[in-house]
């Protein structure tokens, strides 16, 4: 889910230039790679594993021709394509982590509290979805997903509820389980409640840590020297992971498992501080409130 200034923004530190290749690996809408290939003669080659950019990627083939290849997959799998395309290194990555806005604003898709629908949350092909985590983990496991990747204070309460809840009727829907948070949680803030539940269990269902990971170690060995790797993330952990990434081996840990992300340090950050949406943006779009852009030069 891009934002205009934060596009503009990586757009600027991508520095487009003819003949260069790039990654945009979280295509969505495809805004990034319409910025791309709109700036100059580049080849863009992007991936998304939702199936419902489609249309979006018709668009830009007919538009761009050859100098556009979409791949319906995941982070995981970028490194792979690029060594079937034959392609060694390339001039820069952008990834817009996250939900994008067709996600987010279809009901029966599950990834927003704030309209009912099923309690889905699958972005693309995944064997479980977000109420069958719900209806069946353990409590235990509940209450870790929630703690790891939602950094839930109240994690074990909200597990605990859920585990009554569905005794009595399975949770099938968006709102059932934002009320069952919402009984547990009385904070109040501009957010919602059950944000970092959501935020967890969406994480999980899709694997987003650990192919935000894969993604951050393709960068490395792939982005050519001199090259850019640019990330907008929408939440702390995913922002800590990257900060952590392009500072250097002292901090280079990820921060659920402590593993080291890399021994050397091949990105220079372009500033400690990550770059966030203008004042009026965030009047006009909430949403990106919590869009943080971060900028690594390859060395």
């Amino acid at each position: 889910m891009h934002t205009p200034v934060l596009l503009t923004e990586a757009l600027a530190h991508l520095a487009p230039k003819e003949g260069g290749v790039y990654i945009d690996g979280t295509f969505g809408a495809g805004g990034y790679s319409r910025a791309l290939l709109s700036a100059c003669l580049c080849h863009v080659l992007a991936f998304d594993r939702d199936p419902c950019v489609h249309p979006y990627v018709q668009a830009l083939t007919e538009q761009f021709g050859d100098r556009f290849r979409f791949y319906e997959t995941r982070f995981s799998e970028i490194q792979e394509i690029l060594i079937r395309e034959k392609i060694t290194q390339v001039d820069g990555m952008v990834f817009d982590l996250g939900v994008s806005a067709m996600q987010i604003d279809v009901p029966d898709r599950g990834f927003s509290f704030q309209k009912n629908g099923l309690l889905d949350m699958r972005m693309g092909q995944c064997d479980l979805s977000a109420a069958d985590i719900v209806n069946t983990f353990d409590e235990k496991t509940l209450a870790n997903i929630l703690w790891m990747y939602g950094e839930e204070s109240k994690s074990r309460a909200i597990a605990r509820k859920i585990v009554e809840a569905r005794q009595k009727d399975p949770i099938q829907t968006t709102w059932a389980l934002q009320k069952i948070v919402a009984s547990v949680l009385k904070r109040k803030t501009v957010k919602d409640p059950a944000m970092r539940t959501f935020q967890a269990l969406r994480i999980f269902v899709n694997d987003e840590y650990d192919e935000l990971l894969k993604a951050l170690a393709c960068a490395e060995l792939c982005i050519k020297i001199g090259g850019c790797l640019a990330v907008v993330s929408f939440h702390s952990l995913e922002d800590r992971l990257v900060k952590n990434f392009l500072k250097g081996p002292e901090a280079k840990r990820d921060p659920i498992y402590g593993r080291y992300l890399s021994f050397y340090p091949p990105f220079k950050m372009h500033n400690k501080k990550p770059i966030v949406a203008s004042s009026d943006e965030i009047l006009s779009n909430p949403r990106a409130r919590s869009a943080k852009l971060r900028v690594g030069i390859k060395q």
